[in-house]
């Protein structure tokens, strides 16, 4: 999907060039965009290694079990029923520590493994359960004490003070997180109210209806 996305941008960029007799600026922008490309990945990487590196001395040295432990009474209101000293909890806090450092590709791993944990305690596999929805929610709001990356991207751009963005990030981070996260438990309780008796009749008649279909066929 997103392979052809950029590949259609590409051949419009061309044609659009070639259209208006530009083709050469748009042969230059390209060529001059990929330097500028692996510079930017670069001074990008510079600054994941080295965080990405503290995360993970953090981690052996036990600071990820002192943090879990704090973070206990969030994770059993955030996930009830879920253990906070479980594979699941463990990475979902490793996601929300990058998330916190403003590592949005250090985190990626995280959340992915912190997805398969759940589903691996989902009690209908195959369809998202609450925790999981409020998950993704709190990692799409992501909370950010330090924006590494935005403040790298303004440094290599010319800011004289990258992180003079900081209280309009905690601002704005907080607040998406709260909207999100309230969201998602107001969503995740009436889903799981249980249904009137007319509904329970329209969906019995429904199923019953199917299976006559399936066996006319």
């Amino acid at each position: 999907m997103l392979n052809g996305l950029w590949a259609g941008i590409l051949l419009a960029s061309l044609l659009a060039g070639a259209a208006t007799g530009r083709l050469d600026q748009v042969t230059n922008a390209l060529l001059a965009g990929g330097g500028e490309a692996i510079e930017l990945a670069l001074t990008l990487g510079g600054a994941m290694c080295l965080w990405g590196g503290l995360m993970r001395v953090a981690e052996k040295g036990g600071l990820t079990a002192l943090f879990a432990r704090g973070m206990a009474p969030v994770m059993r209101l955030l996930f009830p029923g879920l253990d906070p000293s479980g594979p699941a909890c463990r990475a979902i806090l490793m996601n929300m520590a990058a998330n916190l450092l403003g590592l949005g590709n250090a985190a990626t791993p995280f959340g992915l493994k912190a997805m398969a944990e759940l589903e691996k305690e989902n009690p209908r596999p195959g369809t998202a359960s609450n925790h999981m929805v409020v998950f993704v929610v709190l990692n799409t709001a992501s909370i950010q004490l330090l924006p590494t990356t935005v403040a790298t991207l303004r440094l290599r751009y010319g800011a004289a003070s990258p992180f003079d963005i900081l209280p309009a990030v905690w601002l704005t981070s907080l607040a998406c997180a709260a909207v999100a996260v309230t969201t998602a438990k107001i969503l995740g309780s009436a889903s799981a109210l249980p249904r009137r008796p007319a509904e329970r009749g329209r969906s019995r008649r429904k199923r019953a209806s199917g299976r006559s279909g399936g066996r006319a066929a």
